[in-house]
């Protein structure tokens, strides 16, 4: 295992995924509301997942922000700060996947993309060691 290598994949995947939801916002209409908001919860997912393993700790298989987050604040308690966040963007998951699973609007993907930009940004900066674990 390359540390430095799996950790950069899942911060390049997430990036991506966030690039996605910010294209789809900003280029379709009408918006495609639910997959925007799916990529932003795959962001967050893959930086926190990306956090834990440049932790050096095995990430589980879920889409469970809560439990991801719940192993980070372990590390670093400052990801306390970002439960609302996680806890919006769990919803969006798995549920947007299938119909009439959840009602969406264009205000809920704008906050989506937020949130999602506020994580990745917060978990690049520990990831290039701006910040002390």
């Amino acid at each position: 295992m390359n540390l430095e290598k799996d950790v950069e994949q899942w911060a390049k995947f997430a990036k991506r995924d966030l690039e996605i939801a910010q294209h789809l916002f900003e280029l379709f209409r009408p918006m495609p509301i639910e997959p925007i908001c799916n990529h932003c919860q795959q962001s967050a997912e893959k930086m926190l997942k990306g956090f834990l393993i440049f932790n050096r700790v095995e990430p589980p298989k879920t889409h469970k922000l809560r439990k991801l987050s719940d192993m980070c604040i372990e590390i670093k308690q400052d990801f306390y700060d970002f439960e609302h966040e996680l806890a919006t963007l769990t919803r969006y998951g798995v549920m947007p996947r299938y119909p009439n699973e959840l009602q969406l609007e264009e205000h809920d993907a704008k906050i989506a993309i937020s949130y999602a930009e506020k994580i990745v940004q917060y978990v690049n900066e520990l990831l290039d060691g701006s910040e002390s674990k």
